[in-house]
């Protein structure tokens, strides 16, 4: 049955610190189609200046993550305005997940293909069942994965991401989680609870921390190791003024626990 028109593209909810964003197109293994592009980036907006959210987690509905882009959609608008329109609009997506202040983490199970992929790739961490599987597929119908190869070039090593992008193969998610795309791998009973207890450690953690902290990793990972170096230093003395480390450090040498309430 096709979902109503009004049917939101993207589901979600918060719980202890945690928002749960759920691509909301099953029927259709939830394409990133202008609308449902358009739903997360609305989301991240409102998350980034939300501080009571710590961890976002996104998951899919359905059997499958994420197909990837609309090709439909895409067919029904061949242009090359459309398309350069499109892939400007799925990039800024991709940057605002990495921009976020807060840690996401993909929940996958099923399929996640082509721009699916992608999406895995710009998460902070992932978690897959083991039923899951990738691809950057598009070449199979005589579509280079461009945009999906700068995500998956900065997870995996470069002859095993060519190798993806060449022969649009798919790989299981152990051979996911072992070339580094993913983080673990559970089964489907697992999965709610596994990313769960995730979110939770890093709930666990100061925000400050958290936020300035992946920052930085981003940063310097665009750095040559001298600018880096001096980036880290300065990011961490300030890090160490904060009152989070500070009781962090006072409790650590009195064999406490921290209070950062």
């Amino acid at each position: 049955m096709s979902l109503q028109a009004d049917t939101p593209f993207v589901l979600r909810s918060d719980a202890g610190g945690v928002t749960t964003l759920t691509l909301n197109r099953s029927e259709r293994f939830n394409p990133l189609s202008e609308e449902m592009l358009a739903a997360l980036q609305t989301e991240f907006k409102a998350i980034a200046t939300d501080e009571s959210v710590r961890v976002v987690v996104l998951a899919a509905a359905g059997k499958a993550f994420c197909a990837g882009h609309d090709l439909k959609q895409m067919q029904a608008n061949s242009s090359e305005a459309y398309y350069k329109s499109l892939f400007q609009q799925c990039s800024k997506l991709m940057l605002a997940i990495q921009k976020l202040p807060q840690p996401v983490i993909a929940r996958v199970h099923g399929l996640a293909t082509a721009a699916g992929c992608q999406l895995v790739g710009m998460c902070d961490l992932a978690v897959a069942c083991d039923n899951a599987s990738f691809a950057v597929s598009g070449v199979n119908v005589g579509l280079f994965c461009s945009t999906p190869a700068v995500a998956l070039s900065r997870n995996v090593s470069r002859k095993q991401a060519m190798e993806m992008l060449l022969t649009g193969e798919f790989i299981d998610a152990r051979t996911a989680m072992q070339r580094g795309l993913i983080n673990r791998v559970v089964s489907t009973e697992q999965l709610d609870t596994c990313v769960a207890e995730l979110a939770a450690s890093i709930v666990a953690k100061p925000a400050i921390a958290i936020s300035v902290g992946k920052q930085l990793f981003y940063k310097q990972l665009e750095m040559g190791v001298e600018a880096a170096y001096q980036l880290a230093g300065q990011t961490m003395a300030c890090n160490m003024l904060d009152a989070s480390a500070q009781e962090g450090v006072q409790a650590f040498l009195a064999k406490r626990r921290p209070d950062w309430s």
